[in-house]
């Protein structure tokens, strides 16, 4: 028995293998205005579809939906089976406020009240 398939039934392999990952994922990387379908990711990075993916490097958000999941540093990896695979430089997760440069005691109230005007009404 041969383990040599044709380039064409490779291809299209690859192209039917490209095609459900596109569909599975709700990730996609933004960058220069531009959203690209991420197909793939790693502890380490993700993987585009190379054919119709421009060559992505530097700073790039990762989206989760409409939801900002992380911003990251990359550099292209390998293309390999229709993918372009990009490792993480650095990955920031993403936050929905500016981090506190001080600790906030969980129990800590969230305002004050204060007692202007409180002598006025009592007499």
């Amino acid at each position: 028995m041969t383990t040599y398939v044709p380039k064409a039934v490779q291809e299209a392999l690859d192209a039917a293998r490209v095609s459900g990952l596109k569909r599975k994922s709700r990730l996609r990387v933004a960058v220069d205005g531009g959203y690209f379908p991420v197909l793939r990711t790693w502890k380490t990075g993700f993987s585009v579809e190379e054919a119709f993916v421009p060559q992505l490097r530097g700073l790039v958000d990762i989206y989760d939906g409409a939801r900002h999941v992380s911003q990251c540093l990359i550099v292209a990896s390998e293309a390999e089976g229709g993918e372009m695979r990009y490792e993480f430089k650095r990955a920031t997760a993403a936050a929905a406020s500016a981090p506190l440069d001080f600790y906030r005691a969980p129990d800590a109230p969230v305002g004050l009240l204060g007692n202007e005007g409180a002598e006025s009404r009592l007499g």
